[in-house]
């Protein structure tokens, strides 16, 4: 199935791509380069069906579509961008996501956007990136070590509504607010069983730390300052983007238990080649610390649950969790010139990236212990004007837990 998905995604790129750059005519020629300057106010719409496969979710099916905007003179704003996905998957979870961030004109004011629906299930591991040892609660464990990477399978229905507003107070720097609410609900724990005994990590960490095993919310308030010369926020050659954001989860606000967390993040784009522009060194590098009170378990921060699910390739969403995560991750990006009249056509990465997770109730320190991705992955661009392409990666870990096939649109960061 994955050669036939990659041909046929070559060759409805073929087809769109042709349709920018015919060279039979000198109009054609000039119709072609028109067409691929950015314009004011004009929507660029990349629809994309989803077939993909991913460890939590088994095979994955569906639509999704990056939406890109100027909303002013591309010269001096911005581009805005919108990724929508519905997906439904083999294990019967149905996910609607919609994820973007949104430049007004001359870049006056961004906003930052998250909204999920998810009735789903996923399995989680216990807290930590080290062996059973340092999980959370190792005496209730209801694995043998052996075992121990199937994880503890939950079924929830997840809520989120994340709101953003910056306001540019210099060329490139914005401050800020933002609320945030998350509702996990209709938690059920497949391997919980009280009266025997058998008690899961969640169970545990939400009996202690006083939340309600079967559903929480999470309401904050957030203050951000932010700083972003990328070039394109959909596909980088150059720039830098720099986000400080602290978000208050008081009890004033209605949450069970108080708390605050701190997140800190760093990108870099570094150009390889003045003929190529596509050809960079592409960094990436965040810190989510929790620095009062305790966090319900699925609100913790953990991989692949940051604003757009990118973090932790070659793992499943949430392998690793706990009170303060650091990640990193590069990736080198290139041009594949294959096809002689359309050089930029294909691309192609190579990336690897690390995790370290903090337990605080067994006493794992952050960077204590690390767990590594690794992958490959072909680009295919769609639309030159907005950059956008199509990226169909395989990442693969150090934990022996096996790959997983990743379609996207847009980079991964």
């Amino acid at each position: 199935m994955k050669p036939l998905l990659i041909t046929s995604l070559v060759a409805y790129s073929q087809i769109a791509y042709s349709q920018e750059s015919n060279n039979d005519t000198k109009d054609l020629e000039e119709l072609v380069e028109n067409k691929n300057i950015p314009k004011k106010g004009k929507l660029y719409i990349a629809p994309l069906p989803v077939i993909a496969s991913n460890p939590a979710y088994g095979l994955i099916y569906g639509v999704a579509a990056s939406g890109s905007m100027f909303m002013g003179d591309p010269k001096t704003t911005k581009m805005s961008n919108v990724l929508a996905t519905a997906t439904y998957t083999t294990k019967d979870q149905l996910m609607l996501l919609m994820r973007g961030n949104i430049y007004s004109n001359e870049n006056k004011w961004m906003f930052q956007s998250d909204y999920r629906l998810m009735l789903s299930s996923q399995p989680t591991y216990g807290l930590g990136t080290g062996s059973t040892e340092h999980f959370n609660s190792p005496r209730y464990s209801v694995f043998d070590e052996k075992d121990n990477t199937n994880g503890e399978l939950m079924n929830f229905d997840f809520f989120r509504i994340h709101q953003t507003a910056l306001k540019e107070i210099k060329p490139s720097f914005y401050v800020g607010t933002g609320i945030h609410f998350d509702r996990f609900a209709n938690i059920v724990d497949e391997n919980l069983d009280v009266e025997n005994g058998d008690l899961t990590h969640h169970y545990v960490y939400s009996q202690k730390h006083g939340f309600d095993p079967n559903g929480y919310n999470l309401l904050g308030l957030s203050a951000t300052a932010l700083y972003d010369t990328r070039d394109n926020i959909a596909n980088p050659y150059e720039g830098r983007f720099l986000n400080a954001s602290f978000r208050y989860n008081g009890e004033v606000l209605g949450n069970s238990t108080g708390s605050s967390t701190l997140f800190l993040e760093y990108r870099e784009y570094i150009s390889l080649s003045k003929k190529v522009p596509r050809n960079i060194l592409a960094l990436w590098t965040y810190a989510n610390v929790t620095t009062h009170g305790h966090l319900p378990y699925m609100a913790l921060p953990s991989t692949a649950w940051d604003q757009m699910g990118r973090s932790g390739r070659g793992y499943a969403q949430g392998r690793f969790r706990g009170e303060d995560l650091f990640y990193a991750e590069a990736e080198y990006r290139f041009r594949l010139p294959l096809i002689g009249s359309k050089p930029d056509l294909l691309g192609g990465v190579l990336f690897a990236n690390a995790t370290s997770v903090a337990a605080r109730d067994a006493k794992e320190r952050l960077m204590q212990n690390w767990n590594m991705g690794y992958g490959a992955g072909l680009r295919i661009q769609i639309q030159k004007a907005t950059r956008t392409n199509i990226g169909i990666d395989y990442g693969m870990n150090t934990a022996g837990e096996g790959g997983a096939l990743y379609l996207n649109l847009t980079e991964y960061f």
